[in-house]
């Protein structure tokens, strides 16, 4: 039996993040979100894996090569518009001549959900069902004992039919294609409609899951997802990182290879710093996931933040975290925990104070002294006043 991986979206809300990878490639603890996909798919016992990739795969292909550091085969599928998920299901077809399994790759999930998908006593089509405290975030799934009756995409708050959500694992029969190609939709094309095609013509059986599911779709879920797995994991200190004596390090935490987190610094719990990244003397680091090549000069306080690559924050700025109302593609969210996103390659200056929910973009400069409050476009600058 084969395994599709779904990972050729951008993940739109996660930029500017995202334009300079793709949305699986987004770090968690320091390993791309996709690298426990396709780990947990492993640990379930699969040898072949379709990738299908699309939007900036090259970074996907690259780091996952044919598979060999994972014991798997991995072949990639070409999605070369990015026309939903039933579209990018049908980007497989050429690769699996039987019953197979489909996920998201940016979901981290235990790999027994993979085999309890795979090897469900029912037969295909099936799907992965879990609670959710917020159904009306995710596809609500309505069920009558065991069958799949319809699922709802991201219904109007409070008019969920049901708190069971679609957990992103499927297993379907080879027939899929014909039904996702005779789905009649407008632009995109999920494959929750072509699930709900299937639903009126035959069984679809719901398997049920209570186990880890975390969920990257906006700039916070990045951290409370990265805490999450260092909670389990207990995270980690590289033997290459250089950690003054006079610092504190308190987990969990991830430090990667060649950090250097100077005098009376601190990096609290959550934290992950990526390979070559430094932390200046003084400075504060909370809940926070901060990307290769990034620096954090001297003094410097930072909470529920994301620092891009190669960025500089520097001294004495302030981004202290904790709720924030913001707009993202179009969407209000309210009462989300996210100090600041500051893409790859900017540039702040000392002084500058973040305000929750910023949003820096790419290869922005900000002057030193300034306020940023709210979205800030890449190449931008901001001067005091």
């Amino acid at each position: 039996m084969h395994a599709v991986i779904l990972a050729a979206g951008e993940g739109m809300r996660l930029r500017p993040l995202t334009r300079t990878r793709p949305k699986p490639m987004v770090p968690i603890a320091n390993r791309p979100l996709l690298e426990y996909v396709v780990e947990a798919v492993a640990d379930a016992g699969f040898d072949d894996i379709v990738l299908v990739v699309g939007y900036k795969r090259e970074r996907i292909q690259s780091h996952f090569g044919d598979g060999n550091d994972w014991g798997v085969d991995i072949t990639y599928a070409v999605q070369e518009k990015q026309l939903g998920t039933g579209h990018a299901v049908e980007q497989a077809e050429s690769y699996v001549d039987d019953d197979f399994v489909v996920l998201n790759g940016d979901r981290i999930i235990d790999s027994s959900l993979v085999s309890e998908v795979a090897d469900a006593s029912t037969p295909a089509p099936a799907l992965a069902v879990s609670r959710s405290e917020t159904p009306s975030s995710y596809g609500v799934v309505e069920v009558e004992g065991n069958r799949v009756l319809s699922i709802e995409e991201k219904p109007p708050e409070h008019t969920a039919m049901s708190e069971l959500i679609n957990a992103g694992v499927y297993k379907f029969t080879t027939g899929i294609f014909d039904v996702i190609r005779n789905v009649e939709t407008v632009g995109e094309v999920p494959i929750t409609a072509a699930f709900n095609r299937l639903a009126v013509d035959t069984d679809v059986w719901a398997v049920r899951y209570d186990g880890r599911w975390l969920d990257v779709s906006e700039p916070w879920d990045l951290l409370s997802v990265n805490a999450g797995v260092l909670d389990t994991t207990g995270g980690r200190l590289d033997d290459a990182a250089v950690v003054h004596d006079a610092a504190t390090v308190t987990g969990p935490v991830d430090v990667a290879d060649d950090v250097r987190v100077h005098p009376n610094a601190t990096v609290l719990a959550g934290t992950s710093l990526g390979d070559n990244a430094e932390i200046g003397a003084n400075a504060v680091v909370s809940n926070s996931v901060v990307l290769p090549d990034a620096t954090i000069r001297a003094g410097t306080v930072l909470r529920d933040c994301v620092v891009g690559s190669n960025s500089v924050v520097g001294p004495n700025c302030t981004a202290e975290g904790g709720l924030a109302t913001l707009a993202l593609a179009g969407e209000l969210y309210e009462s989300v925990r996210l100090g600041a996103v500051v893409g790859d390659n900017a540039t702040l200056a000392g002084g500058v104070t973040l305000a929750p929910g910023s949003i820096v973009g790419n290869n922005v400069h900000v002057y030193e002294g300034a306020t940023v409050d709210g979205p800030l476009e890449d190449n931008a600058t901001v001067r005091r006043g």
